[in-house]
């Protein structure tokens, strides 16, 4: 990789780094190809993005980000999970990690929050964004029907009086 090639990595990460709410850090000590690409999908299919990255690169990129306190977790080999949505990457990755031994959760941030490995589980434990858009839908809905069956439900009443009072004028 020349000089060139190195400040476009940099570039690009620094642009990642702007752009997103969740930085996950993992070490992947003997993953297989297959296993790196399925992860990779998984996190595609949700939004996220999972690469592995030079330390060197890596911590040049975050200098002038929030993340610049990931810096002393990037040691090793590690790849970085990366998502918009604060929940997503890190629901990925703690997922993955259950059913693979050699993803290990380092640490990560979600914005200048620099978090530890339970911090990263208990994020992944929280709602996604979407489901946390689907309950205030749901709440907000349950009013306006509560409304409309509440409204409706003397008319109903009257029909069945109506109703009784002409069978038995029959």
């Amino acid at each position: 990789m020349d000089r060139s090639q190195k400040a476009d990595a940099v570039a690009a990460l620094n642009a990642t780094f702007n752009e997103v709410g969740v930085v996950v850090v993992t070490r992947n000590l003997g993953m297989t190809v297959a296993q790196t690409t399925a992860l990779r999908v998984k996190m595609r299919e949700s939004g996220a993005s999972f690469k592995v990255s030079k330390n060197s690169l890596a911590k040049l990129a975050i200098a002038d980000t929030n993340y610049a306190g990931i810096g002393d977790l990037l040691t090793g080999p590690v790849a970085l999970g990366t998502s918009v949505d604060p929940v997503a990457a890190a629901k990925i990755i703690v997922e993955f990690a259950k059913t693979n031994d050699k993803l290990e959760i380092v640490g990560g941030a979600m914005g200048s929050q620099v978090l530890d490995e339970a911090g990263i589980r208990a994020l992944a434990a929280m709602p996604s964004l979407d489901e946390l858009r689907a309950k205030l839908i749901g709440l907000v809905q349950a009013p306006a029907t509560k409304i409309a069956q509440v409204v409706t439900a003397p008319a109903g009443k009257l029909a069945r009086v109506f109703g009784a009072y002409a069978k038995e004028a029959a």
